[in-house]
């Protein structure tokens, strides 16, 4: 009885190590494209500023590609989690590609948007493939869901802890089993050895001076995550705000985007400069020499908000 149950546990591991290794060479296979891709379209943009006049026809044709193509999928991340909580409809596989082209079009023409959006809602959809293959029941997808997202955030930032928590830390609201946890930290590690196989290279800044561990630069520490913390509250609302505006004010929905392109387009004309747009990345690497105006996240955080919303 003892050697039955023993060789039970063992294939169910063999068979979830299985499926995470599929799930992280799958997921960083794709980040690894994604980012290779996005340079390719930024190079293309940051060589023809007036490409980004183009960015209304980007936003109608992102609206026409999710209204005929991508309505089921249209909610995003908010899918995922909903399809953790309470399991109930595979989440279909067409959200990959989906986000992967509208994430690309709004890079190409100027909007300002990030990448863990992107790479999470591909994770998730290449894990969801798997669970008509290995036959699994909602408990168990559940589990393919934090490992989708785990694969993607570890592989598009090339941080498999932080991708390992993070999938984690995104269904705090329910029960996590075990096994998903040590599982999220094995797949991400897949998933990140896959994009470095490809050769494909991640953004490294550099703190060439860190602060002696103290009671006042602890303090600082505790003054600045608040800072964090409610600066991402500002655009966490300011998301919801353009979105709801939009959604009121806008019923067809492709027309959404058209007309946020055409808003985004001016404002950057009137502002006379794209460090606003796009990533950011270069403002980042910028700041760990030269500090930045005091109103730059501001700025961000009403061009990315926007541009998410609309």
């Amino acid at each position: 009885m003892n050697l039955e149950k023993t060789k039970k546990i063992m294939l169910i591991t063999l068979k979830w190590l299985f499926i995470c290794s599929l799930i992280g060479i799958f997921s960083g296979s794709a980040s690894a494209f994604f980012l290779v891709s996005l340079e390719y379209v930024t190079q293309i943009r940051n060589h023809n500023n007036w490409i980004i006049w183009f960015l209304p026809i980007g936003g109608l044709l992102i609206g026409f590609l999710y209204n005929f193509y991508g309505s089921k999928v249209s909610k995003g991340n908010n899918l995922l989690l909903e399809e953790y909580d309470k399991p109930q409809k595979k989440v279909p596989f067409v959200m990959a590609p989906l986000v992967l082209i509208g994430t690309l079009i709004t890079h190409l023409f100027g909007g300002s948007a990030g990448r863990e959006g992107t790479a999470v809602q591909m994770g998730g959809a290449i894990a969801e493939l798997f669970t008509d293959v290995f036959k699994l029941n909602n408990s168990e997808r559940r589990t393919l869901i934090i490992l989708g997202i785990s694969a993607g955030f570890a592989s598009v930032f090339g941080t498999p802890l932080a991708g390992a928590l993070f999938a984690l830390e995104v269904v705090v609201f329910s029960k996590i089993s075990l096994r998903s946890s040590i599982l999220s930290f094995f797949v991400a590690y897949i998933a990140y050895f896959t994009v470095e196989f490809w050769q494909v290279k991640h953004t490294h800044y550099s703190i060439p001076n860190v602060p002696n561990l103290s009671f006042t630069s602890l303090f600082w520490v505790v003054i600045v995550s608040i800072l964090f913390g409610l600066a991402s509250l500002l655009f966490s609302r300011t998301t919801h705000f353009w979105g709801k505006l939009f959604s009121k004010n806008i019923k067809y929905p492709p027309l959404r985007p058209f007309i946020g392109g055409i808003i985004l387009a001016l404002a950057i004309y009137f502002i006379g400069n794209t460090k606003y747009i796009g990533l950011g990345v270069p403002m980042i690497v910028e700041s760990f020499s030269t500090q930045n105006t005091p109103y730059d996240f501001l700025l961000k955080i009403l061009f990315t908000g926007f541009t998410l919303g609309a």
